[in-house]
């Protein structure tokens, strides 16, 4: 569900139908408040006339004349007919006697045999497809109670088409014309009662404001339920859930009178385009933000009203309470009517603010709207004054004219997606250009490291290679310091061997000169001599050793330097080739340097121009995010009225002995039969307990009750019960003392009948919420309970579960309804085994669990519910699939309640409820109840890990 505040259109743009000339006279219009002036141009075209008439923008009004009824039958012989209808001159002659009569003539006249079909064709079509075009639109009966408004324009005809009102004819209409994938509709059914208006659809909702734009002058009802509907079986449910909570009673004039206005709102929403050519009278900034085709929405708003009957008290026998509702709805129609003189005498002040009837139709007389009117009037010449009054409103209000205007509206919710797909598309093209630069830059930064990598090694490398050449050098350094050393060596042994030679040769030539001097010792130097030529022999040999080896280290000496040399020149070569190296690796890193550069400066101007796309999107987004916040509270809504919706709807059969269980926990709002042959039987038993009552009256009755006769007591109990079924009755019993003697009766007697039917008037009086605290006061619960564990007669123990369920609705009793033993005693029941029983033993649970659960999500309690420690919920989980399902719809309403309130998580998981939990969630034959489930199962994390 929605509110009425997410309909009030942000910006618009209008275009006014002009109206046609002819038919009525025209009086002055009540000019429309002061329009916000729009960023859009106006477009103006005249508005289509549906109904081939010239006068398309004055009020239409048609009559219709209601057949004769049992009443105008009985008095026929008394009272003639007063209306003459001429169909083809489309006049009505009403006759005040037999020489004076009046002509009027109309749009349309429909005789009392005029079909639904027919009324709908000519009188609301015309209205509903100019809705259907974007004009706003208004179809209302007006007329004296009982002359067929209700049956005209809100008669459901489920079951036969053909009875079928405006109502439903123009939802289907509308549901025909219209594309679900781009258009719109929803639905708002109120009622002004009492001057208060209350949401039909939302009992809860009562005293709903009214509230005006002051520079629009546009009437809206925020508050007011919003639903959205899809098919026609969806409508029927919703007003057929309307109906049952519209005031209704029972009068002399009308057996089901409408004690209240009742207003249809269809809200209409579909698609619409400006197209190119005609977006060149925008201005250059809204062209420059939507160049293409701007997307428009046509709203739409059709009024279905059935005003209340115009009644009189001596006529319709309205007493009591009821005299104050005809004094308000005959003020209300009073407004209506002064509204309208006004508007037909052109008269400068309109007193619109009379009423919240004139002020919710203000755009109806006078305002922007097509409106047709339909008044309706009976034959019998009884009521001619009533029949003249609602003849002269309608020629009244075909004076009237209407300035029709057509509001189109940007659709921000189309021109905020594609907005939204071209910064998607911008946002993915700049992070695919991003991914490409992040890419190139990646391999930039690879090339880089794998370039500092080998120029590191190269550098290791040629490192290594310089320290082991300086190594081997100072290797071959040493190594021919050592062989120039050793080569010194040898020269100074040689030179050694060369004095020694050279003393040999002196010691020889001294030895030659001794030998010529002694040549005795000839033989002797001879010898050694030999020895001195050996020994040099050996000396020239290791000198020629020496020799060779000093060349072999020169050899050596040299191959070692010029291993050097090459060496040397190798390592200048590395280190030329690295400088080069290094030089191409600087320029590679300027040229990265200046890449990245770029890159940056062509991201700074990709995120600039993002930033400024979002900013231009900013206030059109941060609506969407409020109208998206909206809606979701809406859906709550429409979830929780969807709750209480079919909680009224589930009721259990009525009691024969005449109780009608009219309030309940389930649901309070009154209840009009609709069953000819019930409604006879019961106003006929009725009827007889009445006459006794009367002849009687209410102390005697009472006091048979302390009868010792059984019989009479029986009697005298079966007429109590049958009058607790009437709510004028029951308290006045209470005061009376007639609680007291029927718990006496309970306390007392041993008698099962008397148990039984006793139980029933106390069910009965349990009804009314004033009386369920006085029967907990005086122990009846108490009482209840203790009848229940006596007998095993299943009508008194349907009886006593009725009571107890009755008593359960009232969450403020629950707590004493425990300590008294109310529930032990309701689940006790359980034994009999029949199935009335169970069902009021369900539909008592059932109660009990909505309340409290109404209560702690209100805050005003915490903690377990009080039906764990009973055991109802061990009953519920082994017992929910075995009964019918009336019952079933109880016991799984009863469960997802308690399972809303976390305090019974524990609970419900050790009994096994989470299976039982999901069941219903799948399973269960009710919409409303299986979203019930899933919301406890979504919104409790314990449950979600028992699921999964």
């Amino acid at each position: 569900m929605a509110t009425g505040a997410g309909w009030a259109p942000p910006r618009s743009v209008e275009r006014h139908g002009a109206p046609r000339a002819g038919g009525g006279a025209r009086s002055k219009s009540v000019a429309p408040g002061p329009r916000r002036p729009s960023p859009f141009p106006a477009r103006s075209r005249p508005a289509p006339d549906n109904a081939g008439s010239a006068d398309s923008c004055r009020v239409r009004v048609a009559v219709r004349l209601r057949p004769k009824n049992s009443e105008d039958l009985a008095h026929g012989a008394d009272f003639d007919n007063c209306v003459e209808l001429q169909p083809e001159s489309k006049r009505l002659k009403l006759k005040k006697n037999n020489w004076n009569c009046e002509s009027y003539k109309f749009d349309e006249v429909f005789s009392e045999n005029a079909s639904q079909k027919r009324v709908y064709e000519v009188v609301a079509k015309p209205v509903v497809e100019s809705v259907l075009e974007g004009y706003n639109g208004t179809v209302m009966a007006y007329g004296q109670t009982g002359t067929g408004k209700t049956y005209t324009v809100g008669r459901l005809g489920k079951d036969d088409p053909s009875e079928r009102g405006i109502m439903v004819r123009a939802l289907e209409h509308i549901l025909s014309s219209m594309s679900f994938e781009t258009d719109c509709i929803a639905i708002s059914y109120l009622q002004l009662y009492l001057e208060s208006v209350q949401d039909l659809l939302a009992p809860e909702k009562t005293n709903i404001p009214i509230v005006e734009d002051a520079k629009t002058g546009e009437v809206s009802l925020p508050g007011a339920a919003i639903v959205e509907i899809k098919d026609l079986e969806h409508a029927f449910q919703l007003l057929q859930i309307g109906e049952a909570n519209r005031y209704a009673a029972n009068t002399k004039m009308n057996t089901e009178s409408s004690r209240s206005h009742a207003i249809l709102i269809i809200h209409l929403q579909r698609s619409s385009r400006i197209k190119g050519e005609n977006c060149r009278s925008l201005s250059n900034d809204t062209l420059d933000i939507f160049p293409d085709d701007l997307p428009l929405v046509l709203k739409s708003k059709l009024l279905i009203v059935d005003l209340a009957g115009s009644e009189r008290i001596d006529k319709s026998g309205s007493e009591g309470h009821m005299i104050e509702e005809a004094k308000f709805i005959n003020l209300s129609l009073s407004s209506l009517g002064k509204c309208i003189n006004a508007l037909a005498e052109n008269s400068p002040h309109i007193p619109i603010r009379d009423s919240k009837l004139t002020r919710i139709l203000r755009d109806s007389f006078g305002g922007t709207a097509r409106t047709s009117l339909v008044v309706t009037i009976g034959p019998s010449s009884r009521h001619y004054s009533e029949t003249s009054s609602t003849i002269m409103f309608g020629q009244r209000a075909m004076k009237v004219v209407n300035t029709i205007k057509l509001k189109e509206e940007v659709d921000y919710e189309i021109l905020y997606k594609k907005m939204e797909r071209e910064v998607d598309q911008l946002t993915s093209e700049m992070e695919r250009q991003q991914k490409v630069i992040k890419s190139e830059k990646t391999q930039l930064d690879k090339k880089l490291k794998e370039s500092e990598k080998a120029f590191h090694d190269l550098r290791l490398t040629s490192n290594m290679q310089i320290e082991n050449l300086e190594k081997e050098k100072c290797h071959l350094e040493s190594a021919v310091k050592n062989l120039m050393q050793t080569l010194e060596e040898e020269k100074g042994r040689r030179n050694l061997l060369s004095e020694q030679i050279i003393e040999l040769e002196k010691l020889l030539n001294e030895n030659k000169q001794q030998q010529l001097e002694n040549i005795s010792k000839t033989k002797i130097l001879a010898d050694t001599s030999k020895e001195h030529e050996k020994e040099m022999g050996e000396l020239l040999k290791l000198l020629e050793e020496e020799r060779s080896c000093s060349s072999s280290m020169k050899n050596r000496m040299s191959v070692l330097q010029q291993q050097l040399c090459d060496a040397q020149s190798s390592a200048q070569l590395q280190e030329s080739m690295a400088r080069e190296f290094e030089k191409k690796l600087t320029k590679v890193t300027e040229e990265f340097t200046s890449q990245l550069q770029s890159l940056r400066k062509i991201i700074s101007e990709l995120i600039s121009e993002k930033e400024v796309i979002y900013e231009e999107l900013k206030s059109t987004q941060e609506k969407a995010q409020q109208e998206m916040r909206h809606r979701q509270g809406l859906e709550d809504q429409i979830l929780r009225m969807k709750q209480s919706a079919s909680d009224n709807c589930a009721e259990e059969s009525k009691a024969s002995c005449g109780m009608v269980r009219s309030g309940s926990g389930l649901g309070n709002a009154a209840f009009v039969s609709k069953s000819g042959k019930l409604r006879e039987a019961v106003s006929g038993q009725r009827g007889t307990i009445s006459k006794i009552f009367e002849e009687v009256g209410l102390p005697n009755v009472l006091s048979l009750l302390k009868s010792e006769d059984q019989d009479v007591q029986i009697h005298a109990v079966k007429v109590v019960a049958n009058l607790a079924a009437e709510d004028i009755n029951q308290e006045r019993i209470v005061e009376e003392g007639g609680l007291d003697a029927l718990l006496s009766l309970l306390e007392t007697s041993e008698n099962t009948t008397i148990h039984r039917v006793t139980a029933g008037a106390v069910a009965n009086l349990a009804m009314n919420g004033s009386n369920q605290g006085v029967i907990m006061n005086k122990g009846g619960a108490r009482l209840l309970a203790n009848v229940a564990s006596k007998t095993d007669d299943p009508q008194t123990l349907r009886m006593v579960a009725g009571a107890i369920a009755n008593l359960c609705g009232n969450e403020k009793l629950h707590l004493m309804l425990k300590q008294d033993g109310g529930i032990k005693a309701l689940l006790g029941m359980f034994r009999s085994g029949h199935t009335d029983v169970i069902a009021q033993i369900a539909r008592g649970i059932a109660n009990f669990a909505k309340c409290e659960s109404r209560v702690i999500s209100q805050g005003h309690r915490k903690g377990r519910s009080l039906l764990i420690d009973d055991g109802v919920l061990t009953w519920m989980v082994a017992n929910s699939t075995r009964f019918s399902a009336s019952t079933r719809r109880h016991i799984e309403l009863a469960f997802c309640h308690l399972a809303q309130n976390e305090d019974n998580t524990c609970d419900i998981i050790a009994s096994g409820g989470i299976k039982e939990l999901l069941r219903i969630s799948r399973e269960s034959p009710r919409e409303d109840t299986r979203n019930l489930a899933k919301k406890a199962l979504d919104s409790n994390p314990a449950f979600l890990r028992e699921v999964q």
